[in-house]
């Protein structure tokens, strides 16, 4: 009877060292699955935030890129065509004279 006892307790015992084992193997599974998660996350945002960050940096490049030149090329023009009607009215003043 004792022994018997004994044996319940064991199996009780054993039973919920198991139940302990399993419970703690599925936290671990848990938290595996979760810092998984969590770096796929983290590598999505940091991909997203990288394009647009790229994309809004290349366009404030371009424009300022693209101001500077239309500026320095219409200064140029603008320069050419003085001096090309300065010649023409030189030619022009010698033709008359």
């Amino acid at each position: 009877m004792i022994q018997e006892a004994a044996t319940k307790e064991n199996a009780v015992i054993t039973i919920i060292s198991i139940t302990i084992i399993v419970l703690n193997m599925m936290m671990i599974i848990v938290q595996v699955i979760k810092n998984v998660i969590m770096a796929g996350v983290t590598v999505a945002i940091m991909a997203v935030t990288t394009v647009g960050v790229m994309a809004a940096t290349m366009a404030e490049v371009t424009a300022a890129v693209m101001a500077e030149v239309t500026a320095a090329t219409t200064a140029a023009t603008t320069a050419v065509v003085k001096d090309v009607a300065a010649v023409g009215a030189g030619c022009f003043n010698l033709i008359n004279n």
